[in-house]
């Protein structure tokens, strides 16, 4: 077995999308001859919990923790509500508060990569300790956040270990970046440190095709692209929601509003008595103002169903019990990178995706290959509204299924072989 040494911000019982990537591969690293070890912060402050995942940590796991010091614990004082929005990166656009102002500025310019930055220190100098007695194989780092890189970088020069830093999300062109209201300094600063990681990991993972790309133009280190992906789940025998349902699960930022969506089927509501009847919107997770409010514009609100944040479980169980699964991304060039976790999750639920996002989204691909579902740009109202009434004729017919193909490598056990073959790769070089 070789000994890897995973550091990571996010571990059960945080809930949400960023602690399943590391958690999965712990899971099943043995059966590829990995052993993990697991490094997080022993008193985190996470914006979502869900402590069914404390059970897929396999029992005998070495974890090992480290208290942190969060300024979000600090920030609470001043606004609870706006300190767990930011934290979970929900950034308002539209007539941000001074208040909202001040704490983003503060975000981004004093606390460079993020505001887990005051971690590295303590981390090196315990990890450090730690090594030399225990020695590993490969050190591992994820982000975001991206400050857990520093950690990485620092360890590899400090103790000549090989490296791998780990980008589930990318970092100077994620969506909410220039949200951040950075100066001139300190957006140098974040590209530095960017480049620095990038041309000093011995190796790079990523989770899309369109991230690889970007890193190629700084660095020219080995990039590997390893996706995010769905667990062998059980069986549900839940029937299918006796209503024409779209269901979206996670977190709907404000500038995730796809309104060429709502002005599509309060069209057809109009047209159509009965689809009216037939329409139920069910949103799992955060869902900002905006959104409600196009909601309320286009005389939906009455169709919307408002679940709040739900168990990893019953989110899977809402997937298999929908008619129809929506995906729904920021329209900017950036955003073509990200491939929402629950995209995967969507393909093992085989019901029908509904996806927007970008023009020359990643995701557009991952959809073709396994004819999983249907893209659109913001732009294709004439042909979403004909595949919605195509969708709808069809749930009428009690026939509104979906045909994939060539999902299975997107599970988390043939996904994880390849980033143990990746990491023994490295570590026999």
């Amino acid at each position: 077995m070789k000994r890897a040494l995973i550091v990571t911000y996010y571990w059960p019982p945080a809930g949400g999308p960023g602690v399943q990537r590391w958690l999965k591969f712990v899971k099943y690293f043995r059966e590829f001859g990995i052993e993990p070890i697991v490094y997080a912060p022993e008193n985190p402050n996470y914006p979502l919990l869900d402590a069914n995942f404390l059970n897929e940590i396999p029992p005998d796991v070495e974890i090992i923790k480290q208290p942190i010091k969060e300024p979000y614990r600090f920030a609470k004082f001043f606004s609870k509500k706006k300190t767990k929005q930011i934290s979970s990166g929900i950034i308002s656009k539209k007539n941000p508060s001074m208040l909202e102002k001040l704490m983003l500025y503060v975000r981004g310019n004093f606390f460079i990569p993020d505001a887990r930055v005051g971690w590295v220190k303590p981390s090196v100098e315990f990890l450090s300790e730690y090594i030399a007695k225990n020695p590993i194989d490969v050190l591992i780092t994820t982000g975001p956040p991206h400050s857990l890189h520093l950690i990485g970088i620092q360890l590899q020069q400090k103790l000549n270990l090989k490296w791998v830093a780990d980008f589930r999300d990318p970092w100077t062109t994620i969506h909410y970046h220039k949200s951040l209201r950075l100066n001139i300094s300190s957006e140098k600063k974040h590209k530095e440190l960017e480049a620095k990681v990038l041309k000093s990991a011995d190796l790079i993972t990523v989770t899309s095709p369109t991230t690889k790309a970007e890193f190629e133009t700084i660095t020219s280190k080995p990039i590997e692209v390893i996706t995010n992906g769905f667990d062998g789940y059980e069986k549900f025998d839940e029937k299918l929601d006796s209503k024409f349902s779209i269901a979206h699960i996670g977190s709907l930022l404000s500038e995730r509003n796809a309104e060429i969506l709502w002005e599509v089927l309060a069209e057809i509501s109009s047209e159509k008595n009965d689809f009216k009847k037939d329409l139920q919107l069910i949103f799992a997770g955060t869902v900002s103002d905006e959104i409600a409010e196009s909601l309320e514009k286009f005389g939906l609100f009455e169709n919307a169903v408002f679940r709040g944040y739900i168990s990893h479980s019953e989110a899977l169980q809402l997937q298999k019990k929908s008619q129809i699964l929506l995906l729904v991304e920021i329209d900017r060039p950036e955003t073509r990178a990200i491939i929402p976790g629950k995209l995967f999750e969507y393909l093992a639920a085989k019901r029908p995706i509904l996806a927007f996002g970008p023009k020359n989204w990643d995701v557009a691909q991952i959809l073709e290959e396994t004819n999983a579902g249907f893209n659109f740009n913001y732009q294709e109202k004439n042909r979403l509204k004909e595949k919605i009434l195509e969708l709808y004729a069809s749930y009428k017919e009690d026939k509104l299924e979906v045909n994939s193909k060539n999902i299975e490598k997107y599970s988390r056990r043939e996904l994880t072989s390849k980033m143990a073959s990746a990491l023994i790769g490295l570590i026999q070089k």
